[in-house]
């Protein structure tokens, strides 16, 4: 058997969704990338409390959806696999400048970059290609790409927020501490760490007390 896998580009069509309105009287503006198995529609519920007229929140959606559990119920979305990663990463840096673009972010005012699990993969890995500046990065309970390195993060002048729960089932002792590690290394005295007493949850908590700090 002679088989051969060949690649093809095409223009696809895909979701995001949103939350409040963007008016003269938004202060912040939210791309908040959802973790594994998540629709953006329901991700960026997790939002719903701040307060409406200062944040704009932009929830993009993973392409690759697919049918969770065995009654074939709900429907969730993966960002990335181990499969072609290259290829796949180039499309999902195209729609979220298609996203960028359709919401004219890069004229916002100020900008927090929010990722969740695996949504912290996407988010660092289009901050990086695109040499995007943000007010607040935000890296929630995921993994930092091994690929990118501090020379990546030159251009960045704002804050990070490293946030886990210290009971998360997917990051024991060690990996907290590389992923750390990997923060300070990046960004150096940028990073501020915000364990939480959790599982591997998105923390509201530390959501809805931005906007007291």
């Amino acid at each position: 058997m002679n088989s051969t896998e060949k690649d093809i580009f095409y223009t696809s069509t895909n979701s995001y969704s949103t939350l409040n309105a963007f008016t003269d009287n938004t202060k912040y503006t939210w791309f908040a990338c959802h973790g594994m198995g998540y629709l953006s529609r329901y991700f960026i519920r997790y939002f719903k409390d701040l307060p409406s007229e200062e944040h704009y929140i932009i929830a993009p959606q993973a392409q690759s959806k697919y049918y969770q559990g065995e009654q074939f119920k709900h429907v969730g979305a993966s960002w990335l696999t181990r499969e072609n990663t290259s290829v796949e990463t180039d499309n999902v840096m195209r729609y979220f400048d298609a996203v960028f673009e359709a919401e004219a972010i890069n004229s916002h005012k100020k900008l927090i970059v929010f990722g969740y699990s695996q949504g912290v993969s996407v988010a660092m890995r289009y901050l990086a290609k695109r040499q995007l500046d943000c007010h607040h990065l935000i890296l929630h309970s995921g993994g930092i790409p091994k690929e990118l390195s501090a020379t990546d993060f030159e251009h960045f002048t704002g804050k990070v927020s490293l946030v886990y729960g210290t009971n998360d089932e997917y990051l024991n002792e060690a990996r907290i501490s590389y992923e750390i590690e990997r923060a300070n290394a990046l960004f150096k005295n940028k990073v501020a760490v915000f364990p939480f007493e959790g599982k591997h949850v998105v923390n509201v908590d530390f959501i809805n007390g931005l906007t007291k700090k």
